[in-house]
């Protein structure tokens, strides 16, 4: 049984997304994701200056004049949810830890997506991939995707984001916009990422802390890794010590987007200390006007 703690949270993001979803975001997710291709929907009477390759023949010759086929966007989607739930998302040093922040972003695309009639499927991740929720419609569905993200308790602590994006591929056939929310402290799944966006329309979404690049001048800590559990007595007191942290992340931070680069500008950076629905509407923006040229 779903404990009341977590039904509240899920009603409480529900509330808080819905006027997003109606007012900041109205158009903008439709006006960026497109169907998978063109639906028929019948046929008309040929005018002067329609495409000669539209022309139904069977139609034409069984009526005598000339007629063209009809068609429309086939506007159906499907949206699938790739959510890292490895334990680095439990880390937050301002008001919530990165995984907080990540299930409303996902609520957020979530009903975004049912209201426009797409469908929504769910997939989890460690370093196994631990629950697949296949695509579906309506309100109820994306209350149980959302549940999901709050309430499930990964067996794994660590990142496998290629195993992840393999399962993908294999469960997931026909094109889809896939979010792929996570933090990234991960390593060698480019190749893999490359393959997936060549055949599904991939999103990054990376979540980050600001104590994850820079320390505080305090004393001496002990920092954990979540995902590992190994700890360290570090000196925050002492400016080398420091720098050598900060140099550390730089790194780690080139070598992700440079990994992600691969998605070319399809990559949303999040911060915990900075709301995050500024830079989800900045990537709408600067995508609808991509595909306006």
């Amino acid at each position: 049984m779903i404990p009341k703690e977590i039904l509240r949270k899920v009603r409480r993001i529900e509330i808080q997304t819905r006027h997003l979803v109606n007012d900041v975001f109205a158009g903008e997710y439709h006006s960026v994701f497109k169907g998978q291709g063109m639906e028929f929907t019948g046929v008309r009477e040929y005018e002067p200056g329609d495409d000669m390759r539209t022309i139904d023949w069977n139609v034409t010759a069984r009526l005598g004049r000339p007629f063209v086929k009809k068609f429309q966007e086939e506007r159906e989607l499907t949206v699938v949810l790739m959510v890292d739930a490895s334990g680095s998302g439990r880390f937050g040093s301002v008001e919530r830890m990165k995984g907080e922040i990540a299930a409303e972003i996902c609520a957020l695309l979530a009903f975004s997506a049912i209201k426009n009639n797409d469908k929504v499927g769910l997939l989890i991740f460690t370093d196994h991939v631990e629950k697949f929720v296949p695509p579906k419609k309506g309100r109820e569905h994306v209350l149980r995707v959302i549940r999901e993200i709050l309430y499930f308790e990964p067996r794994g602590r660590g990142t496998d984001i290629e195993l992840a994006l393999r399962h993908l591929l294999r469960v997931v056939k026909r094109k889809a916009v896939v979010f792929l929310v996570s933090d990234f402290l991960d390593s060698d799944f480019g190749r893999v990422l490359k393959i997936a966006a060549r055949k599904h329309d991939v999103v990054a979404i990376s979540v980050e802390d600001p104590r994850e690049s820079i320390l505080p001048a305090t004393g001496f800590i002990e920092l954990e890794d979540a995902e590992t559990g190994k700890r360290l007595t570090f000196d925050a007191g002492d400016r080398r010590s420091r720098a050598a942290y900060e140099g550390m992340a730089r790194i780690a931070r080139e070598k992700r987007e440079k990994t992600l680069s691969a998605l070319r500008e399809k990559v949303v950076n999040i911060r915990t200390d900075e709301p995050y629905v500024e830079p989800l509407v900045s990537f709408f923006r600067r995508r609808a006007a991509r595909l306006r040229r």
